[in-house]
């Protein structure tokens, strides 16, 4: 009897999370990451190991903080720029929206890079030393160029609920109108659409994040070195090893015999680059999940 309880109790909850696409993905992503660890700790040499396990958290942590500033920055942003019009200070609007889309001009990409740069040379110029305040500066840098699609979305929310009636009858009841903003339009109403938003954010600072690091850690120019840059996926699929690794995936297709060594002799390269297509592709799903889910 026991056996036939936990039978049903378990098994609609299997099928619960299998039809629920974020939760099987989230699930699914975080089981990937955990059996890569534990298959490179039993066979990857040492020093590798510890690389990718910082590396990994190092890229985790930085995207997690971009996401952060992102929220905080939009959110600022479009309830600003609704309130400016009719504040005090009605002329800081202008400024403001140029100052926007002058940043939306920059492709995210060559924004990031640019940021990066300058990062690195403040670092060998010994302005920057503490690991904690870099990882910081390349969270915000890289919110810096994705959190407009954010502010662009909860301002398109304010828009659209300030032309029902619920949101004059509140203010004719005295209700502050920031009240109505933040807590009834954007936090009680809102959040589904913001959350899915910030999980698509965050794919799109790993994939930044790893593109510009590859770039400065193949080479950008001689005055510019990521030797004191925290470790991320990006640097670490762009070393010699991990290069040689990558390649050896191009030699199975000639040499499939050969397809077995690649998970053991050349596990550097095969976990970072799998980390990173995997942890891309897991956002995505998840995301999309996510929006069916809520029916966004």
């Amino acid at each position: 009897m026991n056996c036939k309880n936990l039978y049903h109790e378990v098994v609609p909850r299997v099928l619960t999370v299998y039809k629920q696409k974020d939760m099987f993905w989230l699930i699914g992503w975080v089981g990937g990451v955990m059996l890569l660890w534990l298959w490179n700790r039993l066979f990857l040499n040492y020093p590798a190991f510890v690389q990718i396990q910082g590396a990994f958290i190092n890229t985790f942590l930085i995207a997690l903080l971009c996401i952060v500033f992102s929220a905080a920055l939009a959110w600022s942003v479009a309830v600003g720029l609704h309130f400016l019009p009719n504040s005090r200070t009605p002329y800081l609007k202008l400024p403001l929206t140029f100052l926007l889309n002058l940043i939306r001009s920059i492709p995210q990409i060559l924004g990031v890079l640019g940021g990066y740069v300058v990062i690195t040379l403040m670092i060998s110029n010994e302005i920057l030393a503490s690991r904690s305040v870099i990882i910081l500066l390349l969270g915000l840098v890289t919110s810096l160029f994705v959190f407009q699609e954010l502010a662009d979305l909860i301002r398109e929310r304010i828009d659209h609920y300030s032309k029902l009636d619920f949101v004059n009858a509140m203010l004719c009841c005295g209700v502050k109108e920031s009240r109505i903003i933040n807590i009834d339009i954007l936090w009680k109403n809102s959040m589904a659409h913001v959350t899915n938003k910030l999980i698509a954010l965050f794919g799109i600072a790993i994939f930044l994040q790893c593109s510009v690091d590859f770039i400065i850690s193949v080479g950008l120019s001689t005055e510019v070195s990521p030797v004191n840059l925290p470790t991320t996926l990006g640097s670490m699929l762009a070393k010699i090893d991990s290069k040689q690794d990558i390649l050896a995936i191009g030699y199975t297709l000639t040499h499939p015999g050969y397809i077995g060594n690649l998970f053991f002799r050349h596990l550097q390269g095969i976990s970072t680059a799998f980390l990173i297509v995997f942890t891309l592709l897991s956002m995505h799903r998840i995301s999309t999940g996510f929006s069916r889910r809520h029916s966004l």
